[in-house]
């Protein structure tokens, strides 16, 4: 990576709820306005702890409140993306820290986001979650959850 590019590091908390083999999912938009399936969680707030911030993402995203009953692991995502006319002229050098846990739905009500950065929240069968547009972090997360590694990590 080039002295240049633009880095950035951001911490991130999500829950995985599963109930009666479906998994709770929001659908995030992308800046181009692509969609893509992903866990209901997001970015830390300056100083706030991950068992909060999962907390209240789900809230955000989804309307329901979540009880997190264990952490399933931690991911680290890597990426560089390339100059462009929106983000500038460097190329910018991404590394995601996705902590996940384990979370039991306890009140609420389904709904979707609005003014955020996802636009549809949804209870999906598990079985078909390999046939909808998602972003790794899903695959990563019902990894972390059927598989319940030691060290908390899916092998890359």
């Amino acid at each position: 990576m080039s002295s240049d590019a633009v880095r950035r590091v951001r911490p991130a908390a999500y829950a995985v709820c599963v109930e009666d083999e479906r998994i709770l999912l929001a659908r995030w938009v992308s800046h181009e306005g692509e969609r893509f399936w992903t866990m209901p969680g997001g970015g830390l707030d300056h100083g706030e702890d991950p068992y909060d911030a999962a907390i209240r993402e789900v809230a955000e995203e989804t309307g329901y409140q979540v009880e997190l009953e264990r952490l399933l692991g931690v991911d680290s995502h890597h990426v560089t993306y390339p100059p462009d006319p929106v983000n500038g002229p460097s190329p910018r050098d991404f590394h995601g820290l996705r902590i996940i846990y384990q979370g039991r739905i306890t009140g609420g009500e389904l709904r979707n986001e609005e003014d955020g950065s996802t636009d549809l929240a949804a209870w999906i069968p598990l079985a078909e979650v390999e046939q909808l547009p998602r972003i790794s972090l899903v695959d990563i997360a019902i990894a972390l959850y059927r598989e319940r590694p030691a060290l908390g990590r899916i092998a890359p």
